[in-house]
């Protein structure tokens, strides 16, 4: 069972080499990956939940007296709302603002519609926010940023947005990456809540730096710092409640920071508010064990017995069935009990995922259009089929390897983020970014003479397909009415 404590390895992670050194060469300094942090938190986790001072009738990690330490300011609620909210914990170490924007999801939270939510929330609030404020104050960061997970995700592992934003901190995949964590197609560390606040915590100290303020370092968070730095540009002020009365922000932005901050008020003074039977969820009980590299999770399941999906809860970060084989070994956690059985099991070292679904060619195809068909990575293709060409023609009923288990469905939960449809939404905002790229490149008619009135059924292809008119060219010369909606029956088209 994962319980005792490595220092050195927190001297390795948190410290530089000794600067007092008589030689005149500055030490160089050591900067740890994601992965090897996330291996001294792992190590942490439960002594972690024991040791740390809670807040009373506060969420597990919240900042509190503490644990205010210099040089991070401490912010206190206007007086106002004390007295209004009969408050008992006042100070956070980010700023917690009491306005009507805010005021809305302290009502929504503490109402009969978000209640429950953040019910659910709090309750697993209790596995995970303390390893994550300890992360934050680690890299000097404020521990109340645990609310800005909470809006995120409400600490939830698999969480999945509409714009695929995958985890407890909803990294998108090209921020996810810049910050270190591993995106390939068995492993998604985004997931992985050590991993993944690791990352997060990277992230929030470059936006703070680049912004100065927490409010616009959480928007910039939401939104992206491009979309922060020009708004503060085109408004002239880094007043994040000025930008929120301009238009450029979303409202998903504009109400992201009062969201936090109402999740930090509740949660820091959760009796007050009518949330005195929380059950906080307890850090997992862990042993953990190393198997090699391509070991089959369905047989490591097996030999400890325990169900895959159990086994899965435990190593959220790995998408599919089997570790990734690209690595000598892999740590996998267990439940607390079962590593003996793994010890026992006299062939472990043989549990390597060989039972792969085929299939056959008919002579006319290559292993990158198989690879397109299936929609699989090349890399993965080549690795499992290192004798095949990529771009050369197979020879008839050549056996190819795909990277799904024998014994199972395309359709299985597994797989739902390769064959997924894409939402309304993103078929609505990717015909919008097509109509736009058109606009651009089609011909504009200058004195339209000739125009077609739309049907019922008609599409700007069907439009295009009757008249003989370039798609881009419809687009472009009646730009004015596309740009602001679809095409609708009775619409007049300029086409000549």
């Amino acid at each position: 069972m994962i319980k005792l404590a490595l220092l050195p390895l927190t001297l390795v992670i948190f410290t530089t080499a000794c600067s007092h050194h008589k030689s005149s060469r500055q030490p160089k300094e050591y900067n740890p990956t994601v992965a090897e942090q996330a291996e001294y938190y792992r190590v942490q986790e439960q002594l972690i939940e024991a040791d740390l001072p809670n807040c009373k009738g506060c969420i597990h990690g919240s900042a509190h007296e503490k644990t205010f330490t210099a040089p991070l300011m401490t912010y206190e609620i206007q007086p106002e709302a004390v007295t209004e909210l009969g408050l008992r914990n006042t100070k956070f170490d980010i700023p917690v603002t009491w306005n009507k924007q805010v005021a809305g999801w302290v009502k929504f939270f503490t109402g009969p519609r978000g209640r429950q939510h953040f019910i659910n929330y709090t309750q697993r609030a209790g596995r995970y926010a303390p390893v994550l404020s300890k992360i934050m104050a680690d890299n000097g960061l404020p521990r109340d940023l645990i609310y800005l997970a909470m809006a995120e995700s409400g600490f939830t592992n698999h969480a999945r947005s509409w714009a695929k934003a995958v985890g407890p901190w909803q990294f998108m995949p090209y921020t996810g990456k810049k910050f270190g964590l591993n995106i390939d197609w068995y492993v998604d560390e985004r997931r992985d809540p050590l991993k993944a606040t690791i990352a997060a915590a990277n992230y929030l100290k470059t936006l703070h730096n680049l912004f100065g303020s927490w409010e616009l370092a959480t928007a910039g968070y939401n939104a992206g710092e491009g979309k922060i730095t020009r708004a503060t540009r085109m408004y002239r002020t880094n007043d994040f409640w000025k930008l929120t009365k301009g238009r450029y922000l979303k409202p998903e932005t504009k109400n992201y920071v009062p969201k936090i901050m109402a999740l930090a008020i509740i949660g820091k003074n959760l009796d007050v508010f009518g949330f005195n039977e929380i059950q906080f969820e307890k850090a997992l009980d862990y042993e953990e064990i190393m198997v090699k590299g391509n070991a089959d999770l369905y047989d490591v399941a097996e030999i400890v017995d325990i169900d895959f999906e159990e086994l899965k809860r435990y190593n959220p970060e790995i998408t599919r069935w089997q570790v990734p084989p690209y690595v000598e070994s892999y740590p996998l956690r267990l439940p607390v009990g079962t590593r003996e059985a793994w010890d026992a099991h006299a062939e472990k070292d043989s549990v390597v995922s060989d039972n792969y679904k085929t299939f056959a060619t008919n002579g006319k195809q290559t292993l990158e259009q198989i690879a397109k068909k299936f929609r699989i990575p090349m890399d993965v293709m080549t690795s499992l089929n290192p004798d095949l060409s990529e771009t050369r023609t197979l020879e008839k009923r050549t056996i190819v390897y795909l990277p799904f288990r024998e014994d199972h469905s395309l359709r299985a939960n597994m797989y739902a983020d390769i064959y997924e449809q894409p939402t309304k939404r993103e078929r609505k905002k990717r015909d919008r970014n097509r109509v736009m790229a058109s606009a651009k490149g089609g011909r504009l008619i200058r004195n339209p003479s000739v125009f077609y009135t739309v049907k019922k059924g008609d599409t700007l292809w069907r439009v295009a397909q009757r008249t003989g008119v370039p798609m881009s060219t419809i687009i472009r010369t009646n730009h004015h009415i596309i740009k602001r909606r679809s095409i609708l029956p009775g619409d007049k088209l300029a086409i000549r």
